[in-house]
């Protein structure tokens, strides 16, 4: 395995709690089974990371306490990123930051939104919001929306963090005018990037390779690296509230994810340790 840097992250995972302490949103999208802060630790020790962002799931809505919990759990070496409902007030948004969350998530791929001017609307609403507090904004859409959103998000008053390649298609050629606005938007330093759950964007491990090393040549200290553990999947055939099992990824696959996208040690530390340590404040 290739060595990794003090202070490697694991900068994308989720949790899922026992469902009688932790129930799930009755609207939800899938239904995974249980995956603990144990379970997580053990997934960071086969990787040698040693810290560890992690996002709050669909599945609970805007219950945050599942991952809370899962942040007593690790301490300082875990951040998070909160769901939360637009009536938050100030003292639950500094609750939130002495617990160790240091960004929100906006979710609109999971909910089938598409529209990209009511999302920079509510990035806007939500930057302001959040001046004073050294948190960031995740956002987790489509290409397409990302891309017509994208000229108007470099003015964002927090940073501005995007899911999942940002949703690129791995096959997406480097011309495509919403991968130069994407591109674009990067370069400009007000966004970051997680290179993360490769699954969701389809074509071959080449295909997510070069993507990859696309946006670390393009903006490398604003690059992310994250597992997606435990890997949610809906299985085929279920239903929204039936049990579906999780993706079968293995940790030398991920191993070897870390090396191939980033091939030397100076992108690998900035990847897995400058990086994170900047954005997330460990």
């Amino acid at each position: 395995m290739t060595a990794l840097p003090e202070g490697a992250c694991d900068c994308h995972t989720h949790v899922f709690g026992a469902p009688d302490r932790w129930p799930m949103a009755a609207d939800r999208q899938y239904t995974p089974g249980p995956a603990s802060a144990a379970d997580l630790q053990a997934h960071l020790d086969r990787l040698g990371l040693q810290r560890v962002v992690i996002v709050q799931p669909s599945v609970y809505g805007t219950d945050n306490g599942c991952l809370l919990d899962a942040l007593a759990f690790f301490g300082d070496r875990a951040r998070g990123v909160a769901v939360v409902d637009e009536t938050i007030g100030d003292a639950g948004l500094s609750a939130l930051h002495r617990a160790g969350v240091r960004g929100l998530r906006i979710n609109h791929e999971s909910s089938g939104r598409n529209d990209a001017d009511g999302l920079v609307e509510l990035l806007h609403r939500w930057a302001g919001r959040l001046q004073g507090l050294p948190w960031h904004l995740q956002v987790y859409a489509a290409l397409d929306t990302v891309a017509l959103a994208a000229p108007r998000l470099q003015t964002l008053a927090v940073p501005l963090v995007l899911d999942h390649f940002a949703m690129a298609p791995a096959g997406t050629p480097a011309d495509d005018p919403r991968l130069q606005r994407l591109l674009a938007l990067l370069r400009s330093g007000c966004a970051y990037l997680k290179l993360s759950a490769a699954y969701r964007i389809g074509g071959t491990p080449d295909d997510a390779r070069r993507l990859a090393r696309l946006f670390i040549a393009a903006r490398p200290d604003r690059m992310l690296w994250g597992s997606d553990w435990p890997h949610t999947s809906r299985e085929p055939g279920k239903g929204p509230l039936e049990t579906s099992a999780y993706r079968t990824v293995a940790p030398a696959g991920l191993a070897a994810q870390m090396a191939d996208w980033a091939p030397d040690p100076v992108s690998r530390q900035r990847l897995l340790s400058e990086n994170p340590r900047r954005l997330y404040g460990f």
